[in-house]
C-alpha cells in the first residue's frame, strides 16, 4: 500500500475534517456528505473531537469530490457545514494494522472469553490475557488499531453481542470505540468502571448507543460531580435511554409515544380550563412576582420544592452569540444551541432550592407588568400542574435600567397547602422585546380611591392596598382580598 501523502498517486491517504463547535449526530453527518458526494467513500477512524470531527479516506479521486462538498450541506439551523481535506499519513487501524496471525489469535482469545448464553464477551485486563502474552501479542485497547481489530472480531462473530465488559483496561480515551455504534450496535450493557476516563465527553463519542446499563465507578470522571443527581444527569445527556448505572437503577426515562394521533387545542390568549383553575394560577403568579419585584427574592424559597429545578435561556443568534444588550443573563444561559460541553449542560442547571434563589437574586431587578400577562395551563393531573407565562418586564438596575424585556415563563408544579402551588420545574426564557409591543405597557392608569372601600384596614394597610391596585391594575377590592 502505497503512503506518499504529497501527491495524489493510488494508495494516498487523505484526512477530512468538519469544524463545529456544534457536535451532529455521526450517521445525519455521514449521510448528507456521501449523498452530496460524487464518489462512494469508506471513512477510516471516524471520530469526534472537541472543535468538530475527523476521518480518513483514500484515493485522490475521493479527496477531490469530499472537497467539492464543503458548504453544500446545511444543518437544521441552515448553518452552512465545511469540509476540509489535507494530505495525510495512513491511520493508525491501517498503518499498525494487526498481522493475520495476531488477528487469528486474538479472534481465539476472544471466543474463550464470551458466553453463548448471556451474549456477554469479558474483556478484563485483556493485555495481559496469558495466550496472547504467550505468543508475544500487545493488545493495548487505547491504540486504535487494536480496538479497531478488536471490534472488527466483535462484528463478524459476536453480531448479536449484548453485553461488553472492558473494565480495567487502562482507558483514558475512547476515540476508537466510538466505532462501537456501527460495528456492534446490539450491545446494551457496557462495563468501563476502573479505566482512567477523566471527562464525560470521551462518553459523548459513543453517543447513539442505546444502552441500558454502563458501570462506571473507579474512573476520575465520577470524582467531578458534586453530587450523585448531577452525575447521573450528566451520563443521561449521552444515554437517554439507560436504565442503570454503576450497578444502581435510575428512574425510567420519559417517553413520547409519536404514533399516537391527538388532537391539538386551538391557541387562545389565556386558557385555563376552569375558573377555579384560573383563579390559583392567578393567585400564584400575582404572589409569585409581587415577591420577585419586590428587591429581595430570598422570600421566594417557600415556593419551590427542595429538589426543584431552574434553567434560564436568552436566544442564541450564530452571528451574535454574545448579544450585548442581555449580557447579563448570558453567563447563565443554558441554550441548547449553543452549548456543546455536557458538563456545562448539566452545571447550567440550577438545582435544589438554594441554588435556585441564589441565582435568581443575581439576576436585574425587575418590575413585571401584569397587563401584559398571557397565561397558558397545558397539562394537569390530581398531583401535577403545568402552565406557561408570557408578557414584559423592565428591568431596575444595572447598565440595562428602563430597558423593557420580554418573557416566558414555564413552570411546573405540584399542590401544596392552603390551595397553593409549589414550583419543581422553572424555566425562563428571556429576550429583547418588540418596540412596539412596549408603547403601551407599564401605563396603568390609576384607579380613584374611595375611603369607604377599604374602611377596615388600618391607614398603613390602605397604602399597601392602593399601591397594590395601582401597580397590578386590579380593582381595590381585588386588591384587598
Amino acid at each position: 500500500m502505497q503512503e506518499n501523502t504529497q501527491d495524489g498517486t493510488p494508495g494516498s491517504w487523505f484526512r477530512v475534517t468538519i469544524p463545529s463547535r456544534i457536535k451532529y449526530d455521526r450517521t445525519w453527518l455521514m449521510n448528507s456528505i456521501q449523498s452530496h458526494c460524487s464518489v462512494p467513500f469508506t471513512p477510516v477512524d471516524f471520530h469526534f473531537m472537541h472543535n468538530g470531527a475527523q476521518f480518513f479516506v483514500q484515493e485522490a479521486s475521493t479527496a477531490s469530490a469530499l472537497m467539492d462538498v464543503s458548504n453544500k450541506i446545511c444543518d437544521e439551523e441552515s448553518r452552512k457545514i465545511s469540509v476540509f481535506v489535507s494530505p495525510s499519513a495512513a491511520p493508525y487501524s491501517v498503518r499498525d494494522k494487526l498481522k493475520p496471525e495476531e488477528m487469528e489469535q486474538l479472534k481465539l482469545t476472544l471466543s474463550k472469553r464470551f458466553d453463548v448464553s448471556q451474549q456477554a464477551l469479558d474483556l478484563r485486563r485483556l493485555r495481559d490475557d496469558p495466550d496472547l502474552v504467550g505468543h508475544d501479542i500487545d493488545i493495548i485497547l487505547n491504540r486504535r488499531n487494536c480496538m479497531a481489530a478488536t471490534l472488527q472480531i466483535i462484528k463478524k462473530n459476536f453480531p448479536e453481542l449484548l453485553s461488553l465488559n472492558l473494565s480495567s483496561n487502562k482507558l483514558y480515551q475512547l476515540d476508537g470505540l466510538s466505532d462501537i455504534i456501527q460495528m456492534a450496535p446490539t450491545v446494551k450493557i457496557l462495563n468501563l468502571s476502573k479505566n482512567e476516563l477523566k471527562c464525560v465527553w470521551e462518553l459523548s463519542k459513543m453517543q447513539g448507543l442505546k444502552l441500558e446499563e454502563l458501570w462506571l465507578q473507579g474512573n476520575p470522571l465520577c470524582g467531578t460531580f458534586p453530587d450523585q443527581s448531577t452525575y447521573v444527569r450528566a451520563i443521561r445527556e449521552c444515554f437517554p435511554k439507560l436504565l442503570r448505572l454503576d450497578g444502581q437503577e435510575l428512574p425510567s426515562p420519559v417517553t413520547v409515544d409519536v404514533d399516537t394521533p391527538c388532537v391539538l387545542k386551538p391557541c387562545k390568549g389565556s386558557y385555563f380550563g376552569s375558573d377555579e383553575l384560573k383563579r390559583q394560577v392567578l393567585q400564584f403568579l400575582q404572589q409569585f412576582y409581587l415577591i420577585h419585584d419586590c428587591g429581595d427574592r430570598q422570600g421566594l424559597v417557600g415556593a419551590y420544592h427542595e429538589e426543584a429545578c431552574f434553567s434560564l435561556t436568552i436566544p442564541f443568534h450564530p452571528e451574535d452569540p454574545a448579544p450585548s444588550s442581555l449580557c447579563e443573563y448570558f453567563k447563565d444561559s443554558r441554550n441548547m444551541k449553543k452549548l456543546t460541553d455536557p458538563h456545562l449542560r448539566v452545571q447550567l442547571l440550577k438545582h435544589t432550592i438554594h441554588d435556585i434563589v441564589h441565582t435568581l437574586c443575581v439576576l436585574p431587578k425587575t418590575q413585571h407588568d401584569f397587563n401584559s400577562f398571557v397565561v397558558d395551563t397545558w397539562f394537569q393531573t390530581e398531583t401535577m400542574l403545568c402552565f406557561s407565562v408570557s408578557g414584559v418586564f423592565k428591568e431596575g438596575d444595572g447598565s440595562s435600567q428602563g430597558c423593557v424585556r420580554a418573557f416566558t415563563r414555564t413552570f411546573i408544579a405540584t399542590p401544596a397547602s392552603y390551595s397553593s402551588l409549589c414550583i419543581v420545574n422553572d424555566e425562563l426564557f428571556v429576550s429583547d422585546s418588540n418596540p412596539k409591543k412596549t408603547e403601551s405597557v407599564f401605563f396603568i392608569p390609576k384607579p380613584t380611591c374611595c375611603a369607604s372601600s377599604i374602611p377596615t384596614l388600618s391607614m398603613e394597610r390602605q397604602e399597601m392596598v392602593q399601591a397594590l391596585s395601582t401597580w397590578s391594575g386590579m380593582n381595590l377590592q381585588d386588591s384587598q382580598k
